[in-house]
């Protein structure tokens, strides 16, 4: 385990991803997943939720409709899935645990943003309703030329804007895709949830159970917050 690599360290700036790590939006894109399925009469491949986990919306859609034999279906499974997620976080926009108190606590002392496969608009809206836009300096997401996670391109655009070099950004995920997109970028890693067996535990530096772990919040009070 490389978690002294965190632990011992302060960042200059740190990236935040959005869906899972501050916003408990995953439950509402498994929910979008399955009411598009189920709207075109397609049944979930089994395992589909863990493959989806951290895609961009389109990268999901082209899947649903490769998985389901339905090649034609991409454009309208596109379309209806980002449609039904947008209205799903909308009705019911949670943060996850401890992700507020961190943001705002680093937001005093170092430069944030967010790097998402997310559409712009999702991102901004999830933050504003969780009173947490202003704590972000820049919003990046996946389009143009920027591509999505796994790809670096998010995380180093952000470090960029930031004014840091990668080396001295955190990210902060919960995805593997979006870990593998910071470490490609050169951040360090903070993974969010239960540390995976095998070579993905080396996807995150750290691997904490949430962003309320104690340890964290310790040394988010030392190494940041002085």
């Amino acid at each position: 385990m490389t978690a002294h690599r965190i632990l011992s360290w302060s960042p200059s700036a740190i990236v935040f991803d959005c869906d899972g790590t501050l916003m408990d939006t995953e439950r509402h894109w498994q929910e979008a997943r399955n009411l598009t399925f189920r709207a075109f009469g397609l049944k979930p491949p089994a395992g589909f939720a863990d493959r989806a986990k951290g895609m961009h919306y389109t990268e999901c859609g082209a899947l649903m409709a490769e998985e389901t034999g339905k090649p034609g279906l991409v454009g309208e499974l596109t379309d209806t899935l980002l449609g039904t997620f947008t209205t799903l976080v909308d009705q019911d926009p949670v943060t996850m645990p401890g992700a507020a108190s961190l943001v705002r606590l680093a937001s005093r002392h170092r430069p944030l943003a967010v790097a998402s496969n997310c559409p712009r608009e999702v991102v901004e809206s999830c933050l504003y309703r969780a009173g947490l836009l202003d704590c972000f300096g820049h919003v990046v997401v996946a389009g143009g030329d920027v591509r999505p996670k796994p790809e670096p391109d998010v995380y180093a655009v952000a470090a960029r804007l930031c004014g840091v070099p990668p080396e001295e950004a955190l990210a902060v995920e919960d995805s593997l895709t979006g870990m593998e997109s910071a470490r490609r970028a050169g951040l360090r890693v903070i993974g969010i949830g239960p540390c995976p067996p095998g070579p993905e535990a080396e996807k995150a530096d750290l691997w904490v159970a949430s962003l309320a772990d104690g340890e964290l919040l310790s040394w988010a009070r030392t190494r940041i917050g002085e």
